[in-house]
């Protein structure tokens, strides 16, 4: 059998002693993309941080391409990426000189082609001297995602790729999503609040509350599942704590 792209296996993260993630397990095969769904303080985050190999789990274990990334994460970091609104690329930096950093951090050959391509397709060409800092929150979302695919990564992780985006620039970034998914054969793991969205793009969701994973499955399924016409009604029936299996809305 191809090993999954990522493999949780009974992680748990303490805090203070009492559980941020407590016990899930769960894997993505290669080639797909999956959401992550959860409220404020369900777990997303931390979850995707200790996929990333930025947190130690407190117990468990997580593969990334077959890494385990307490002990070898160097194996699979070259071929990983992250995207999120709330970290910033370094503000005083011109685009061009953030995209050279990441791409030497990554040791991006023939960089200065890359940063070309990524120029191209993120229509970011008239923004590579420009600071960063500069930017506006639209140009900052299409830096970000060049820097994230800057090492062409075979695992792709995004917290809340479009938040407080426009709705055209947001669409604008699901589509470029969608895209190199389609082109590069990436695993995607997408956090986001935006059901919309998750429904757009996730052939698969796991949905997480108080740290642990509350339900998994195909959008369809989870409709079905809950009798719910949209997956933010589902993910209302998650959080209010009434999850039980319903029957079809007529």
């Amino acid at each position: 059998m191809t090993q999954p792209a990522i493999a949780a296996e009974r992680l748990v993260k303490l805090y203070q002693g009492r559980p941020a993630v407590d016990g899930i397990s769960f894997t993505l095969p290669a080639d797909s993309l999956t959401g992550l769904l959860g409220g404020n303080g369900a777990g997303k985050t931390t979850t995707i941080a200790m996929i990333m190999g930025l947190l130690t789990p407190t117990s468990g274990e997580v593969r990334v391409l077959g890494a385990d990334m307490q002990r070898e994460r160097f194996r699979a970091l070259k071929h990983m990426n992250f995207v999120s609104p709330y970290i910033d690329l370094p503000m005083r930096l011109t685009v061009r000189q953030n995209l050279m950093v990441f791409g030497r951090l990554y040791c991006v050959d023939d960089l200065a082609d890359r940063i070309g391509v990524l120029a191209r397709e993120f229509d970011i060409h008239d923004l590579l001297d420009r600071p960063t800092g500069r930017l506006s929150s639209g140009q900052k979302t299409r830096v970000s995602l060049a820097k994230a695919l800057i090492n062409q990564p075979k695992v792709l992780l995004l917290d809340e790729p479009t938040a407080s985006l426009d709705p055209d620039t947001a669409d604008w970034v699901r589509a470029r999503l969608e895209r190199y998914r389609s082109e590069s054969g990436a695993t995607i793991l997408l956090a986001s609040h935006n059901m919309n969205e998750v429904e757009r793009l996730c052939e698969r969701v796991i949905i997480m509350k108080k740290g642990q994973i509350e339900d998994d499955g195909t959008p369809a399924r989870l409709l079905q599942r809950y009798g719910r016409l949209t997956l933010e009604e589902v993910f209302l029936d998650v959080a209010r704590g009434s999850s039980g299996i319903r029957e079809p809305v007529l």
